[in-house]
């Protein structure tokens, strides 16, 4: 997941809520009153949501933040965020920790895991035939079970 989280009031305007995404170079901002989580907001939300709606910068954040939020615990097992994001259909989910949000898991740190569960299954068999290649056959002979 990242971390810190970025995370801006419900009253924000929406061109600081650009800004902040700029500045921090994330694609999501929480919006938050106090510390519960009452929104998010996305780099798609602003262009779809507020750009082609027409608002403007001065318009607020919670006119174009999806809520309820769907959510994983920072307690959860992966297989726990996998079928969340498979049934929700977002890119991201943040993570709480009690009320508190915590992280971010996006489909890109869902995508590191799978490549690096298939290097830990894949790395033994890479190595064994980088150790030993595998010998072409020799002229005029058959492969078995031919």
């Amino acid at each position: 997941m990242s971390h810190p989280v970025v995370s801006l009031p419900t009253r924000t305007p929406l061109g600081r809520v650009a800004r902040e995404m700029a500045e921090y170079g994330v694609g999501s901002v929480m919006v938050t009153q106090g510390d519960a989580l009452r929104g998010i907001v996305t780099d798609r939300d602003l262009a779809l949501g507020a750009l082609a709606r027409g608002l403007d910068a001065a318009g607020m954040i919670d006119s174009v933040m999806t809520s309820p939020v769907i959510t994983v615990d920072v307690t959860d097992e992966i297989h726990v965020a996998y079928r969340t994001f498979r049934r929700s259909g977002f890119r991201r989910l943040p993570v709480l920790d009690g009320h508190r949000v915590v992280g971010v898991l996006t489909v890109d740190d869902m995508l590191i895991d799978v490549f690096q569960r298939l290097a830990d299954l894949l790395g033994p068999v890479a190595w064994s035939v980088l150790e030993e290649p595998p010998r072409p056959p020799s002229a005029g002979s058959r492969p078995r079970g031919a």
